[in-house]
């Protein structure tokens, strides 16, 4: 069995990816002293990102790219992006969850300073892969390479925070309008990962409709059903007419992490990042649509 190894940009990135998120959650578990649920999802991150990271090392390195049972032209650019996000979210809920008012040991705070640091790294890492490996105008290459597939993958992410925050604790079983929401997240997210699922695998020529005119179908199905969260889920949660409070309460700035309020805010900017996510995958998808016509 050959062993290739070329010095490029694209290996420098894996490898430098490989060591930051090593590092990252080794202090995390070696000093962090790391408690519950999102201590648990930090590490998740860090150690999925190395695992991967290593997987996608391993079969370049013997040459087995062949011999994989999925796309090798769509699976580490969807892995580098969703490793990206990981990073970067962690990047984001570690600090406030065990920096924020942490009266702990000086060195116990260190070490999740380090572990923050190094999270950062690796985002900077997976981010310049991504940017090595996507497509580039005229180049033939696997569509999750191309603008429209980085969307889905950013979609996804972007739902799965969304799971997070909208079930600890249950937001949307106040009203109707925002059982809808929940439903709008749950529909767009599978469809998106079908479809990425579809692209790895290489199955979109099993299907009995062009994939183009599925791409564009579905983002416009997308945009108005999230244009529609978009609007009912801040009404049905903030407007005092339907039970919502429009002010923060005081006892947030003391709330370890996040309140429920916080979280509720969150949703609400993140569905608007996810419609503007749909709303630019449609105009790519329609674009697809005639230049394949």
């Amino acid at each position: 069995m050959a062993i290739v190894l070329q010095s490029t940009p694209l290996l420098w990135a894996r490898l430098a990816a490989l060591v930051f998120t090593c590092i990252a959650f080794s202090v995390a578990v070696h000093g962090g002293r790391l408690h519950g649920g999102t201590g648990d999802f930090c590490l998740f991150c860090w150690t999925f990102s190395f695992a991967g990271t290593l997987l996608v090392l391993l079969v370049e390195l013997f040459g087995l790219q062949t011999r994989a049972p999925v796309s090798w032209k769509n699976f580490p650019i969807t892995f580098a992006c969703y490793a990206a996000l990981l990073c970067l979210f962690a990047l984001v809920i570690f600090p406030l969850y065990f920096l924020k008012g942490n009266l702990g040991p000086s060195e116990t705070r260190d070490y999740r300073i380090v572990s923050t640091v190094f999270s950062l790294l690796a985002a900077i890492a997976y981010i310049c892969e991504v940017s090595i490996s996507k497509a580039r105008p005229g180049e033939v290459a696997g569509y999750m390479a191309t603008a429209p597939g980085l969307l889905k993958v950013c979609e996804t992410f972007v739902a799965c925070i969304i799971f997070v925050f909208i079930n600890d604790p249950v937001l949307y079983d106040n009203h109707e309008a925002l059982k809808f929401c929940m439903a709008v997240y749950c529909i767009c997210f599978i469809i998106s990962a079908v479809i990425i699922l579809l692209c790895i695998g290489e199955c979109t020529g099993c299907l009995p409709f062009p994939f183009a005119r599925l791409l564009s179908s579905y983002a416009m199905l997308a945009v108005v059903l999230y244009l529609l969260a978009t609007i009912l889920w801040p009404i049905y949660n903030f407007d005092p007419k339907h039970g919502g409070n429009k002010n923060r309460p005081y006892n947030c700035s003391s709330t370890l992490g996040l309140c429920v309020w916080d979280k509720a805010m969150t949703v609400a900017v993140l569905t608007g990042v996810n419609f503007i996510l749909y709303l630019v995958d449609l105009i790519y998808s329609t674009r697809l649509v005639f230049v394949s016509a």
